[in-house]
């Protein structure tokens, strides 16, 4: 598998402008009616994907192993939230990224995540496998 594409510095971006169906009472993470912690992190994760997804082999694909981040103001319904994530680190599948979160006024959240590379093949097979051992107990 050549990743050699995968070069420290590439970076994504995504953007929203929340909805209801971002906020924390719609998600089930809080009471409050602004952007929920879990819409924040997905929107790293889709800028972490997005720097590199177009760069990868054939058959193969990224999925997220960790994510430590912060959440650290409030978004209101209908203010423009955009998420960064600049890949700084390849080491064999593994990809680093240092990610962050901002709306129109200020950064909202940062952090860094981890996605692995996988093959798509072997991946399906082992998610039937494991579904296919739920009887087997």
């Amino acid at each position: 598998m050549d990743l050699s594409a995968l070069q420290p510095g590439l970076k994504g971006t995504v953007e929203i402008v929340v909805g209801e169906q971002h906020t924390a009472p719609h998600v089930g993470s809080g009471r409050v009616r602004v952007l929920a912690t879990p819409i924040m992190i997905n929107l790293m994760e889709a800028a972490a994907l997005q720097a590199v997804e177009g760069l990868l082999p054939a058959g193969h694909q990224t999925v997220g192993i960790h994510l430590d981040v912060t959440h650290v103001a409030a978004t209101p319904v209908g203010m423009r939230v955009r998420a960064f994530a600049e890949l700084t680190r390849v080491d064999k599948r593994t990809l680093y990224f240092r990610v962050h979160a901002e709306d129109a006024r200020e950064r909202i959240g940062a952090g860094a995540h981890e996605r692995i590379v996988i093959n798509l093949e072997r991946f399906d097979a082992r998610m039937q496998d494991k579904l296919g051992s739920i009887g087997r107990g």
